[in-house]
């Protein structure tokens, strides 16, 4: 199974609170993330984190905690080397959006495509902006303040897609 999961920033007090996350302290929020992650994924799954890993230096601690096969897309906070994540557990590091199955782009932030490009957008980094809808026919936020602090499968990510077209073209 794959999975996706954006701006989790482990560790980091200041989007705690920017961000309003429903979590008493940043130690809680870890925890949180860690155990409804491991939830969801198990060992042989593969995870793409688009972006903004966080941890404060403390990257490889998380990563061995949680299950599956990890992916980065980096961020604008994932500001170390490529090699230095790979080094702490992340299978593969990409410093630029990336294609899978051949039509779903995955970038950490939101990119423009339009009806007339075979494509659609899987991001985070926008977190809970009322500008972004979490979903259209053609785009979808994993920020995990939109999917509950729990990585979201593709399977889910395509069946809620499929679901906005449908409704879309009955109207």
């Amino acid at each position: 199974m794959i999975y996706f999961i954006a701006d989790t920033h482990f560790s980091e007090e200041n989007i705690r609170l920017y961000e309003n996350r429903p979590f008493e302290s940043v130690i809680e929020m870890n925890r949180a993330l860690v155990r409804r992650w491991n939830e969801r994924v198990n060992k042989e799954d593969e995870v793409y984190v688009l972006g903004d890993f966080g941890a404060d230096g403390q990257e490889a601690l998380f990563l061995e905690q949680l299950n599956g096969k990890k992916f980065l897309v980096k961020g604008n906070h994932d500001i170390r080397t490529n090699q230095y994540y790979r080094d702490c557990g992340f299978e593969e590091v990409y410093d630029y959006p990336i294609i899978i199955k051949g039509f779903w782009i995955l970038s950490h932030e939101p990119l423009y495509v339009n009806t007339n490009m075979p494509y659609a957008n899987l991001f985070g980094h926008v977190h809970n902006s009322p500008i972004f809808k979490t979903y259209s026919n053609q785009h979808y936020c994993v920020s995990v303040e939109r999917i509950h602090y729990t990585p979201i499968s593709f399977d889910e990510i395509v069946l809620e897609i499929q679901n906005e077209r449908n409704k879309n073209e009955t109207q």
